[in-house]
């Protein structure tokens, strides 16, 4: 069955007794045992609930894992995946890096005597030149936050799986609608769902899907330990916006290329970081590993004055922090998204003062390039060319 009618059926045939094609929602966080010794299946929701148990299935059968956890967040689903590792353990991550994912490395797991080094992804030599007797694991954005990096996940996995090293990507950006990381070699993937898979800005939750039975079975037990879990109101959401998934990431790609495509053509703009664009490096391996692209790119105005009357004048755009719904939404990652990034490895990096970041909705791109244009236009004229 294609992808887009296993969305559509997430949870369709799953309730056998009175066929509900809307999967029910289970606020229950305790089960009756019919006697002792047995259980329905379900005893105490933190450990399995039905709501949930119907989203993680989804999940783990969309990225061609053996296992789903649907989490609280993003962040809950990175940090279960971190209590994988003990002290003393190395990462390896990639460079351009999502604030959060950096914040909880440096700020929390660091305290534990969990090391990270920033590296390109792409680039094997550096990988190695940076493993260590004590790595563990490469994590792996791929396009990266906010600057659209792209790494070949299948020749890093192998290159990895020849050094023991679990795979972890992020593909949050992607959506296994577009990428399905395990399909080339990873070991686990990690979704913010509060983003594309979600797509309405209205539920708050983390995947994670292992491949593997001893790794899913670890990962069970750090899932019901660490407990930050899903509920089954937010499992439910997160089900309903997945059924949409197809329909809206062809909409997102959509107008992602037609407005990276105007912007790149502005006088005000400098550079347009965009994986679909046949200049983007790494866009021949987004193309080959990859059936689409993400809705989400950034840009570089050539004159940091004009981020302020930019984000001032958008109207049918928001400026606001998140990214993946069904409305546009503009970002300032130096001081939004990536500011617990030191100023010094963000400028290395690219995330200066001169970038934005574009979350592109499912209006209608013209009103979408529309509302640009008169951003622009007034930015022009309070800064000058």
């Amino acid at each position: 069955m294609k992808i887009e009618s296993r969305l559509a059926q997430i949870g369709s045939v799953q309730e056998p007794v009175t066929g509900a094609v809307s999967f029910p929602i289970y606020p229950a966080t305790a089960f009756r045992h019919p006697r002792l010794g047995e259980s329905t299946g379900f005893d105490y929701a933190r450990t399995k609930s039905p709501t949930r148990k119907v989203l993680e299935d989804a999940a783990a059968e969309l990225e061609s894992g053996d296992a789903g956890f649907a989490c609280s967040s993003g962040m809950a689903a990175l940090q279960t995946v971190f209590a994988l590792f003990s002290q003393g353990d190395h990462l390896l991550v990639s460079l351009d890096l999502y604030g959060g994912t950096y914040r909880l490395l440096e700020q929390i797991m660091s305290r534990f005597g969990v090391t990270a080094s920033y590296v390109d992804t792409n680039d094997i030599d550096a990988l190695e030149s940076l493993r260590t007797p004590n790595t563990k694991a490469v994590l792996i954005e791929t396009p990266t936050n906010p600057l659209m990096m792209i790494t070949d996940l299948a020749r890093v996995s192998e290159w990895a799986k020849s050094k023991d090293l679990l795979v972890i990507v992020d593909n949050t950006l992607l959506t296994p609608f577009f990428q399905r990381p395990i399909e080339l070699g990873a070991d686990i993937v990690v979704h913010s769902a509060t983003k594309y898979l979600g797509g309405h800005n209205d539920v708050l939750a983390g995947l994670i899907v292992t491949k593997g039975k001893v790794l899913s079975e670890q990962m069970f037990i750090l899932h019901n330990s660490i407990g930050a879990v899903l509920g089954a109101q937010d499992s439910w959401l997160l089900m309903r916006g997945m059924k949409t998934l197809a329909l809206r990431m062809e909409r997102h790609q959509h107008n992602a290329t037609r407005v990276a495509g105007y912007l790149l053509e502005h006088p005000a703009i400098a550079e347009v970081f965009y994986p679909a664009l046949p200049h983007h490096p790494g866009h021949d391996i987004q193309s080959r590993q990859s059936s689409g692209n993400t809705g989400i790119f950034s840009f570089r105005v050539k004159d940091a004055r004009y981020v302020e009357p930019i984000l001032r004048h958008i109207k049918l755009i928001a400026f606001a922090e998140s990214l993946g719904g069904v409305e546009s939404l503009m970002t300032y990652p130096a001081v939004q998204t990536h500011a617990d990034i030191p100023e010094e490895i963000r400028r290395r990096v690219g995330v200066d003062d001169r970038l934005l970041r574009f979350s592109v909705g499912i209006e209608h791109a013209d009103d979408i390039i529309e509302d640009l244009s008169q951003a622009l236009e007034a930015a022009y004229s309070e800064i000058g060319e």
